[in-house]
């Protein structure tokens, strides 16, 4: 039965690569929920698993410098450090650090294996080499992807995606909810063929973990969350009425509700961060002097819907006052009493073997795929050395400060949502994140920011304008 899926992939996938439409695109986005869905046997793959989002993003890149003016394009830019020149040195970095350091204290370093996560001596392994494949797809997809979305009709198609892929992964989050009462569950293994461990049974406060189709709920929370943030910040740059008014606020609330159910304590401090932001977010924009409609947009309304759900929610509150000590409850459980459970204390022990691991090797790091950690930082750090991570870190920040053009109101609103869009999965990432690879939804996002932002180093250049500037006037 697996043969099904994995055929209807792959037929999306050939139709894609052969149509001039942006099938791959919608295939990419729409794929971001299904991370326990090998779409090439683990068997034939020696163990690796290539799961569609990932694959998908291989295609892509095929696909777009399989033209030659736009892999010369990609050259040029990916040796510029204006550019991409930070990105390939990070990915240069990485190569050297996993393909040597493994080899040149192998045997003298303690780290947490990916595959257990165990406390174990260094030694070169498969996930070395299959970390580095992923990155290498991430780094190269980002490169690929500012190309494709450097047109404004390009970033429409793509927002319309991001809209399919929410929904998809909403869909799933539904179905592995109803599994519990409908016999689903043969149908939903179908997709869950990736060949490392998956946690999709558990419960919590008395009830079941929401994972969809990703392999724990702490997975699946990640991607609900990045979702999120992309659907209601992104969705005032929007240009089709229906989906903006209409569809994206039903998904938004859905991913709320699929977050909650999900049970992951960092998604729930992911879910307040953004709250957090969104608050400020309205502030900025309801006091913002410049002249932008798209800014204004739905400024009243929302706060209207906002109000009126406050109040709903304090009168229900009244009605039955057991509800606010569940809600209590939960939120002690999973975010204020964390620090006590077990996994907190294990993922503890992975940072902190990580970071000894890190000083053992004198800053140089031990490899992609060699040892497992709990923060992004030290994942990083530990694993492609301080100089690799300062330009992980480094790009991020470039992406973080990139100028849109000022003449195109767009732009402007859309790289102001996505700064806005990476900061609550960003701080997830400092709780619980495991690898320097920022995977396929954080390579979307930076492609996008960076395809905005060479609009506006154009701009820059023409006027003799600095091409950096504040978060105010960016």
């Amino acid at each position: 039965m697996t043969a099904i899926p994995i055929a209807i992939y792959w037929g999306l996938a050939v139709w894609g690569l052969l149509s001039s439409r942006p099938v791959l695109l919608y295939l990419f986005m729409g794929s971001l929920g299904f991370s326990s869905f090998a779409v090439i046997p683990p068997a034939v793959t020696a163990g690796l698993t290539f799961v569609p989002a990932t694959m998908t993003a291989f295609l892509i890149i095929l696909k777009t410098f399989s033209k030659k003016q736009r892999l010369l394009i990609a050259i040029g830019s990916s040796l510029k450090l204006n550019r991409f020149g930070i990105l390939l040195i990070f990915l240069v970095l990485s190569f050297v650090v996993t393909l040597f350091m493994p080899r040149i204290f192998a045997g003298t370093v303690q780290v947490v294996t990916m595959s257990g996560a165990t406390v174990a001596p260094l030694y070169p392994t498969v996930q070395n080499i299959s970390q580095l494949a992923y990155l290498s797809i991430s780094v190269l997809v980002v490169i690929a992807l500012s190309q494709v979305l450097s047109t404004r009709e390009m970033r429409q198609t793509a927002l319309k995606a991001i809209v399919v892929g929410s929904c998809l992964t909403i869909l799933t989050g539904l179905l592995d909810y109803a599994s519990q009462f409908l016999p689903i569950g043969p149908v939903l293994e179908m997709f869950r063929t990736a060949s490392y461990a998956m946690l999709v049974d558990a419960e919590m406060l008395g009830g079941k973990r929401v994972v969809g189709l990703a392999p724990e709920a702490s997975a699946f929370g990640s991607v609900c969350l990045s979702q999120l943030c992309l659907l209601y910040f992104l969705r005032r740059g929007m240009a089709d009425d229906f989906i903006r008014d209409r569809v994206i606020p039903v998904a938004i609330g859905l991913l709320v509700v699929l977050i909650w159910l999900s049970t992951s304590s960092a998604a729930y401090v992911g879910l307040g961060v953004f709250a957090g932001l969104a608050c400020v977010e309205w502030l900025i924009r309801m006091f913002d002097q410049r002249y932008n409609p798209l800014r204004k947009r739905q400024l009243g309304l929302e706060f209207g819907i906002v109000a009126t759900a406050i109040g709903l929610l304090a009168l229900f509150m009244l009605v039955n006052p057991r509800v606010i000590d569940g809600v209590l409850n939960a939120i002690d459980e999973l975010v204020l009493k964390k620090s006590g459970s077990d996994s907190y204390i294990e993922r503890n022990m992975w940072t902190a073997v990580s970071l000894n691991a890190l000083f053992e090797t004198y800053g140089l790091g031990v490899g992609l795929g060699s040892t497992r950690a709990s923060n992004i930082f030290v994942a990083a750090v530990s694993s492609v050395g301080v100089f690799g991570a300062m330009a992980y870190f480094g790009f991020i920040g470039q992406c973080f400060l990139m100028r849109a053009d000022p003449r195109d109101p767009e732009a402007v609103v859309l790289l102001s949502a996505l700064r806005y869009a990476l900061i609550p999965p960003f701080v997830v990432g400092v709780l619980i994140g495991t690898t320097a690879d920022f995977g396929p939804i954080g390579a979307f996002r930076y492609a996008m920011m960076m395809a905005i932002g060479f609009g506006g180093m154009t701009y820059a250049w023409q006027r003799k304008l600095p091409v950096r500037t504040s978060l105010r006037t960016a």
